[in-house]
Protein backbone atom coordinates (compact mmCIF):
# COMPACT_ATOMS: atom_id res chain seq x y z
CA UNK A 1 0.00 0.00 0.00
CA UNK A 2 1.48 3.54 -0.64
CA UNK A 3 2.61 5.17 2.61
CA UNK A 4 2.81 8.19 4.05
CA UNK A 5 5.07 10.66 2.41
CA UNK A 6 5.46 8.60 -0.92
CA UNK A 7 4.50 10.79 -4.43
CA UNK A 8 1.56 10.08 -6.27
CA UNK A 9 2.02 7.16 -9.45
CA UNK A 10 1.14 8.57 -12.40
CA UNK A 11 -1.98 7.69 -13.72
CA UNK A 12 -4.94 8.88 -16.39
CA UNK A 13 -8.69 8.36 -15.76
CA UNK A 14 -12.10 9.50 -17.06
CA UNK A 15 -14.72 10.86 -14.40
CA UNK A 16 -17.92 12.36 -14.42
CA UNK A 17 -17.77 16.18 -13.79
CA UNK A 18 -19.55 17.74 -10.80
CA UNK A 19 -23.51 18.76 -11.65
CA UNK A 20 -23.83 16.40 -14.40
CA UNK A 21 -26.41 13.67 -14.85
CA UNK A 22 -26.89 13.18 -18.47
CA UNK A 23 -23.74 12.38 -20.87
CA UNK A 24 -24.25 15.80 -22.74
CA UNK A 25 -25.46 18.87 -20.97
CA UNK A 26 -25.77 22.23 -22.84
CA UNK A 27 -23.57 20.92 -25.29
CA UNK A 28 -21.12 19.88 -23.13
CA UNK A 29 -19.57 16.02 -22.21
CA UNK A 30 -20.10 15.18 -18.91
CA UNK A 31 -16.82 13.10 -19.32
CA UNK A 32 -13.35 14.27 -18.72
CA UNK A 33 -10.06 13.22 -18.24
CA UNK A 34 -7.93 13.82 -15.79
CA UNK A 35 -4.48 12.68 -14.83
CA UNK A 36 -1.62 13.08 -11.47
CA UNK A 37 -0.57 16.27 -12.84
CA UNK A 38 -4.14 17.89 -13.63
CA UNK A 39 -4.28 19.21 -9.34
CA UNK A 40 -0.67 20.18 -9.00
CA UNK A 41 -0.25 22.83 -6.68
CA UNK A 42 -3.46 22.06 -4.81
CA UNK A 43 -4.10 19.87 -2.14
CA UNK A 44 -6.51 16.44 -2.89
CA UNK A 45 -8.90 14.23 -1.22
CA UNK A 46 -9.50 11.20 -3.16
CA UNK A 47 -11.19 8.69 -1.57
CA UNK A 48 -12.31 5.18 -3.06
CA UNK A 49 -15.14 2.76 -2.37
CA UNK A 50 -16.17 -0.46 -3.61
CA UNK A 51 -18.86 -0.28 -6.01
CA UNK A 52 -21.53 2.17 -7.32
CA UNK A 53 -25.22 0.84 -6.69
CA UNK A 54 -24.63 -0.31 -3.17
CA UNK A 55 -25.41 1.18 0.35
CA UNK A 56 -23.04 2.36 2.46
CA UNK A 57 -21.37 3.82 -0.37
CA UNK A 58 -23.61 6.45 -1.18
CA UNK A 59 -23.83 7.64 2.48
CA UNK A 60 -20.51 8.38 2.39
CA UNK A 61 -20.30 10.27 -1.08
CA UNK A 62 -23.32 12.50 0.49
CA UNK A 63 -20.97 13.12 3.33
CA UNK A 64 -17.95 13.82 1.74
CA UNK A 65 -20.22 15.82 -0.84
CA UNK A 66 -21.50 18.27 2.40
CA UNK A 67 -17.70 19.11 3.49
CA UNK A 68 -17.01 20.37 -0.63
CA UNK A 69 -17.32 23.87 0.04
CA UNK A 70 -14.79 23.66 3.12
CA UNK A 71 -12.50 21.66 1.38
CA UNK A 72 -12.38 24.38 -1.61
CA UNK A 73 -11.58 27.11 0.96
CA UNK A 74 -8.75 25.31 1.86
CA UNK A 75 -7.67 25.12 -2.03
CA UNK A 76 -8.43 21.34 -1.93
CA UNK A 77 -10.15 19.50 -4.78
CA UNK A 78 -12.35 16.58 -3.75
CA UNK A 79 -12.38 13.30 -5.61
CA UNK A 80 -13.87 10.11 -5.35
CA UNK A 81 -14.26 6.75 -7.24
CA UNK A 82 -14.41 2.95 -7.73
CA UNK A 83 -13.98 0.43 -10.38
CA UNK A 84 -16.68 0.94 -11.56
CA UNK A 85 -17.09 3.04 -15.61
CA UNK A 86 -17.74 6.60 -15.62
CA UNK A 87 -21.34 5.44 -17.41
CA UNK A 88 -22.20 3.32 -14.08
CA UNK A 89 -21.34 6.71 -12.30
CA UNK A 90 -23.66 8.90 -14.20
CA UNK A 91 -26.26 6.20 -14.27
CA UNK A 92 -26.15 6.38 -10.35
CA UNK A 93 -26.35 10.02 -10.56
CA UNK A 94 -29.24 9.97 -11.94
CA UNK A 95 -31.11 6.98 -9.71
CA UNK A 96 -30.06 8.03 -6.58
CA UNK A 97 -31.44 11.39 -5.36
CA UNK A 98 -28.97 12.23 -2.80
CA UNK A 99 -26.17 11.62 -5.87
CA UNK A 100 -28.05 14.28 -8.61
CA UNK A 101 -26.14 16.82 -9.52
CA UNK A 102 -23.22 15.99 -7.07
CA UNK A 103 -21.10 18.35 -6.49
CA UNK A 104 -17.57 16.86 -7.35
CA UNK A 105 -15.49 15.11 -9.65
CA UNK A 106 -16.17 10.94 -9.93
CA UNK A 107 -13.64 8.85 -11.30
CA UNK A 108 -13.86 5.65 -13.21
CA UNK A 109 -10.93 2.72 -12.56
CA UNK A 110 -12.20 0.67 -14.70
CA UNK A 111 -9.60 -2.04 -14.94
CA UNK A 112 -8.45 -1.34 -11.19
CA UNK A 113 -5.05 -0.15 -12.21
CA UNK A 114 -4.78 2.70 -10.21
CA UNK A 115 -6.35 1.36 -7.22
CA UNK A 116 -4.23 -1.54 -7.60
CA UNK A 117 -0.93 0.80 -7.66
CA UNK A 118 -1.68 2.00 -4.68
CA UNK A 119 -2.17 -1.59 -2.93
CA UNK A 120 -6.28 -0.76 -2.25
CA UNK A 121 -7.61 -3.34 -3.94
CA UNK A 122 -9.50 -5.92 -1.95
CA UNK A 123 -9.14 -9.61 -1.95
CA UNK A 124 -13.16 -9.21 -3.49
CA UNK A 125 -11.69 -7.16 -6.38
CA UNK A 126 -12.96 -4.05 -5.49
CA UNK A 127 -11.80 -1.03 -3.74
CA UNK A 128 -11.30 -0.90 0.01
CA UNK A 129 -13.49 2.44 1.75
CA UNK A 130 -9.76 4.19 1.69
CA UNK A 131 -9.27 8.02 1.92
CA UNK A 132 -6.23 9.83 0.89
CA UNK A 133 -4.76 13.51 1.30
CA UNK A 134 -2.32 14.61 -1.23
CA UNK A 135 -0.66 17.48 -0.83
CA UNK A 136 0.04 20.22 -3.80
CA UNK A 137 2.88 18.44 -4.96
CA UNK A 138 1.45 15.09 -5.02
CA UNK A 139 2.76 13.83 -2.07
CA UNK A 140 0.57 11.37 0.15
CA UNK A 141 0.07 13.07 3.55
CA UNK A 142 -2.78 10.93 4.59
CA UNK A 143 -4.34 7.76 4.37
CA UNK A 144 -6.75 6.21 5.98
CA UNK A 145 -8.12 2.52 4.75
CA UNK A 146 -11.70 0.99 6.35
CA UNK A 147 -12.76 -2.83 5.70
CA UNK A 148 -15.80 -3.18 3.39
CA UNK A 149 -18.32 -3.06 5.62
CA UNK A 150 -17.74 0.32 7.93
CA UNK A 151 -18.09 3.58 6.38
CA UNK A 152 -16.17 6.87 7.10
CA UNK A 153 -16.40 9.79 8.76
CA UNK A 154 -15.68 12.99 5.92
CA UNK A 155 -15.89 15.50 9.25
CA UNK A 156 -12.53 13.75 10.06
CA UNK A 157 -10.62 14.04 7.06
CA UNK A 158 -11.47 17.39 6.79
CA UNK A 159 -10.00 18.07 10.15
CA UNK A 160 -7.00 16.19 9.46
CA UNK A 161 -7.12 18.43 6.29
CA UNK A 162 -6.63 21.14 8.13
CA UNK A 163 -4.05 20.08 10.86
CA UNK A 164 -2.43 19.03 7.82
CA UNK A 165 -2.14 22.87 6.57
CA UNK A 166 -1.89 24.14 10.14
CA UNK A 167 1.80 24.11 9.50
CA UNK A 168 2.81 23.09 12.96
CA UNK A 169 2.40 19.69 15.40
CA UNK A 170 -0.90 19.58 16.48
CA UNK A 171 -2.66 17.81 19.43
CA UNK A 172 -5.27 15.01 19.45
CA UNK A 173 -8.86 16.27 18.47
CA UNK A 174 -6.73 19.71 17.46
CA UNK A 175 -9.30 22.07 15.78
CA UNK A 176 -8.92 25.50 13.54
CA UNK A 177 -7.89 28.46 16.74
CA UNK A 178 -6.27 25.70 18.77
CA UNK A 179 -2.36 26.67 19.44
CA UNK A 180 0.30 24.56 17.79
CA UNK A 181 2.02 21.95 20.05
CA UNK A 182 5.77 23.26 20.51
Amino acid sequence: MIGIGEKMPEFNLVSVKPGFNEPEESGESAFESFSDSSFDGKWKVIYFYPKDFTFICPTEIIEFASINEELEKRDCILIGGSTDNEFCKLAWRREHPGLSKLNHRSFADPQGKLTSELGLMSEEGVAYRATMIVDPDNIVQHICVNALDTGRNPIETLRTLEALQAGGLTACNWKPGQELLG
